[in-house]
C-alpha cells in the first residue's frame, strides 16, 4: 500500500460501520469561489507569524495540536477526529478522500493541515495564500519529529519540545525493559471482517506499527514485507507461525459479547501457535492506528502483550 494506507484502511472500516465518506473529486474549481476563495485581510498571517486559526483534516496531527497547547486554535477538523473531546463540536471539512475547500475557504484559516498526498487541495489553498502543513504518515520517529516541526508555527516551540521528549522518554522505558529478552514471532493484526478471518491487514516491516513491534521486543512476522501493510490470508497466518497475535479493533466500542465473537474466531486456527498457547491478545482504540501523541500508551499496552509485566 502507498503510505496513506492506514488512513484509507481506516476510511474503509468506518464506511462499513455505517459512517458515510465521500470519494468524488473536489467540488468546484477555487476560481468560482467568488469572493470566499480568499481568506480576510487579519486571517492572513504576518510573515513568520504563528498560526491562530488551524483546520486539520488529519486526526494525528490534531491529537498533537491539541497535546502542545495549540488546540484552542484549531476551528475545524476531519470527518473522522474523535480525540480530544473537545473536537466533537468543531467544524467537519472532510477527511482524506473528500476534503471540502468551499467549507474550509469560509472560515478563514491562516493554517490548514493536509495529507502530503492531498496535492490538489494543497494547491488550491496555497493559491489563496493560506499556508499548509503537509503532512506523511512514517515510522515512530516521525511522531517526534512533526510536533517538533509544528510547535514553531503555532507559538509553542517550547511546548512542543517537551512533549516530544516526553514521548521518547516512554519509547525508551519499553525498551530498556524488553531489552535481552527473547523476541516472539509477532503478527499485529489492524483490520479484518468483523467475526471471521478473511481480508486482514497486517502490520509489513515499515511504518510507526512495525516500529512499535520491534520497540516492544517482538519479531514481526511480516517484517519482511517493505510496505506498511499487507493483506495475508489464513495460509500465510499458518506459515508464518506467530506466537504472538497482536489484534488491533478501532473505529468504535466492543461490546463484551462483541470481544468474545472477535477472539472466538481465531480459534479456527488452532494450528498457529498463539492461538495454541493462547497468545491472542484483542487490543480495542483508535490510539492503536492514529499516530499521534496516544501512540506511547498504545506501545505500552502492546509491549505488555509480547513481553507481560509479571506482577506479585
Amino acid at each position: 500500500m502507498r503510505h496513506d494506507a492506514l488512513a484509507a484502511a481506516g476510511a474503509a472500516r468506518h464506511r462499513r460501520m455505517g459512517i458515510a465518506i465521500a470519494c468524488a473529486a473536489l467540488g468546484a474549481a477555487l476560481a468560482s469561489c467568488g469572493q470566499q476563495a480568499v481568506p480576510s485581510a487579519e486571517a492572513q498571517p504576518r510573515a513568520g507569524a504563528p498560526a491562530k486559526r488551524i483546520v486539520s483534516i488529519v486526526p494525528a496531527v490534531t491529537e498533537m495540536l491539541f497535546a502542545i497547547g495549540a488546540g484552542p486554535g484549531v476551528v475545524a477538523v476531519s470527518s473522522f477526529d474523535n480525540w480530544p473531546p473537545e473536537v466533537r463540536s468543531l467544524t467537519r471539512v472532510g477527511a482524506l478522500l473528500d476534503p471540502d475547500i468551499e467549507r474550509t475557504l469560509r472560515l478563514h484559516p491562516d493554517m490548514v493541515v493536509v495529507y502530503g498526498t492531498q496535492s490538489e487541495f494543497e494547491t488550491k489553498l496555497t493559491r489563496a495564500g493560506i499556508r499548509t502543513f503537509p503532512y506523511v504518515l512514517g515510522g515512530l520517529d516521525n511522531l517526534m519529529a512533526t510536533i517538533r516541526r509544528l510547535g514553531p508555527l503555532v507559538g509553542r516551540s517550547a511546548e512542543a519540545g517537551q512533549v516530544a521528549d516526553a514521548l521518547q522518554a516512554r519509547f525508551d522505558a519499553i525498551r530498556a525493559r524488553v531489552a535481552g529478552k527473547r523476541r516472539p514471532r509477532t503478527l499485529l493484526v489492524f483490520g479484518r471482517e468483523p467475526g471471521t478471518l478473511r481480508a486482514i491487514d497486517a502490520s509489513g516491516g515499515v511504518g510507526f506499527l512495525s516500529d512499535i513491534v520491534a520497540l516492544s521486543g517482538g519479531d514481526n512476522v511480516f517484517g519482511s514485507e517493505k510496505r506498511e501493510a499487507v493483506r495475508v490470508g489464513t495460509e500465510s497466518i499458518l506459515a508464518a507461525a506467530p506466537e504472538v497475535i497482536i489484534d488491533i479493533h478501532y473505529g468504535r466500542t466492543l461490546s463484551p459479547k462483541e470481544i468474545d465473537r472477535e477472539r472466538a474466531a481465531w480459534k479456527t486456527l488452532p494450528a498457529v501457535p498463539a492461538v495454541r498457547t493462547g497468545r491472542v491478545a484483542l487490543l480495542v482504540g483508535d490510539e492503536f492506528v492514529v499516530p499521534g501523541p496516544r501512540l506511547a500508551a498504545a506501545a505500552e499496552a502492546i509491549a505488555d502483550v509480547i513481553h507481560p509485566v509479571r506482577r506479585r
